[in-house]
């Protein structure tokens, strides 16, 4: 039983003692504002952390006890798309990239390189637009698997993992995710890479956050990302780590 189910009959639960004590006069009305409140809070906090898995069941880092961790990249094909794959294949490092349906049918070179070179490819939605979370579940479904059908038609494959934008869940997606037989993937070490203004800091801030079973968060339509990523995958290494591909990391089918 998710969170949000537990959350949610709690707090009518606690609406009916409250409103059953202000008609006896033991409080004042206010109480349900103030409980009203702290849910409205619970909720947002729900909705904005993937990894609380509150609204929904989502694979947000590997073992622990591990020092492999996994490269996950948002938003792509995108303009720096290719000089991350240079990096990577001369890296020798696998990668996930979690697709925008819409950048996969403008570039579908870009992704069948991604295949060709061994990584896998996720699905971020087919617009991956700010009104995405205002959706109902058919909606969402249906931005999901068109982007699934056109990743099929290029790589042959259609995905099975998915990463909502930016990492926004609620019930609507819940449903959208189990009607389309997906599984949602977040992440355990956020970069803040399309944030940032300072290549030296982000590459420090990362090497200092990196643990054993992270899935780390980049994006490939940043200039910083692509020109930090080889001392990255250097400095992991001298720390121990073993870069390995998200699949692996989670254990999980990368396409139904």
């Amino acid at each position: 039983m998710r969170p949000f189910v537990l959350v949610r009959d709690a707090a009518v639960i606690v609406a009916i003692i409250l409103l059953i004590g202000i008609a006896r006069e033991w409080h004042e009305w206010w109480w349900i504002l103030v409980m009203l409140g702290i849910y409205l809070f619970i909720l947002a906090m729900g909705a904005l952390f993937i990894r609380l898995n509150f609204f929904i069941q989502s694979r947000n880092h590997g073992a622990r006890n591990a020092q492999q961790i996994a490269l996950s990249f948002d938003d792509g094909p995108a303009s720096f798309t290719s000089e991350i794959l240079e990096v990577l294949k001369k890296e020798a490092v696998p990668a996930a990239f979690f697709s925008i349906g819409k950048h996969a049918e403008a570039a579908p070179d870009m992704v069948k390189r991604w295949h060709d070179e061994g990584h896998i490819i996720g699905n971020h939605s087919y617009e991956h637009g700010f009104g995405f979370d205002w959706k109902n579940r058919n909606k969402m479904a249906e931005e999901i698997s068109r982007t699934n059908a056109y990743l099929k038609q290029i790589i042959g494959r259609a995905p099975r993992l998915f990463r909502p934008p930016f990492g926004v869940t609620n019930p609507e997606l819940s449903h959208a995710v189990n009607l389309t037989q997906m599984q949602t993937v977040g992440w355990s070490l956020r970069s803040f890479d399309t944030s940032s203004r300072n290549a030296d800091a982000l590459l420090k801030k990362l090497l200092k956050k990196v643990r054993g079973g992270d899935i780390i968060l980049l994006h490939d339509n940043v200039a910083y990302t692509a020109s930090i990523l080889t001392a990255f995958i250097q400095g992991c290494r001298e720390k121990g780590y073993t870069f390995v591909r998200l699949d692996k990391l989670l254990g999980v089918d990368a396409y139904a």
